[in-house]
């Protein structure tokens, strides 16, 4: 059976097809509908993040390579069922298995929606309410 497996930084986002309120509730102003640069959709597979450079390869002498650890990764906020607003022409259209998805690199991402008791561990105090009026 076939996968498909997101590479990097980059997302699997199932479009989301509504018309002026997206499934999540938020509202897209009219000018931003029109000319498609904001669009939203459910991201279905994330890849496995930004590759890091092993700092025990990089000595005086670059040309004697020691054995890779395996490699690792700055990991990425985007998680699967995340709601997402994305750029539109930073991302790519496939078809795949006869839907319609979208590859957006995780730079494209302006907002995600995620549901409550996905935003923190349980063992994890909520962040502060910021609620109040913040200056600069």
């Amino acid at each position: 059976m076939k996968e498909i497996i997101v590479i990097g930084d980059r997302v699997l986002i199932k479009p989301d097809t509504s018309e002026e309120k997206t499934k999540v509730g938020l509202y897209l102003p009219q000018t931003v509908k029109e000319k498609e640069e904001v669009i939203g959709g459910t991201i279905i597979k994330t890849g496995p993040g930004i590759p890091l450079a092993d700092p025990s390869t990089m000595g005086e002498e670059p040309w004697q390579i020691t054995p890779n650890k395996g490699t690792q990764y700055l990991p990425m906020e985007a998680k699967p069922g995340d709601y997402a607003l994305f750029l539109r022409k930073a991302s790519v259209e496939i078809k795949y298995k006869h839907e319609n998805y979208l590859i957006v690199p995780q730079g494209a991402i302006l907002v995600l929606v995620r549901e409550d008791d996905k935003v923190f561990p349980k063992d994890e105090p909520p962040a502060p309410d910021l609620d109040e009026d913040i200056t600069f």
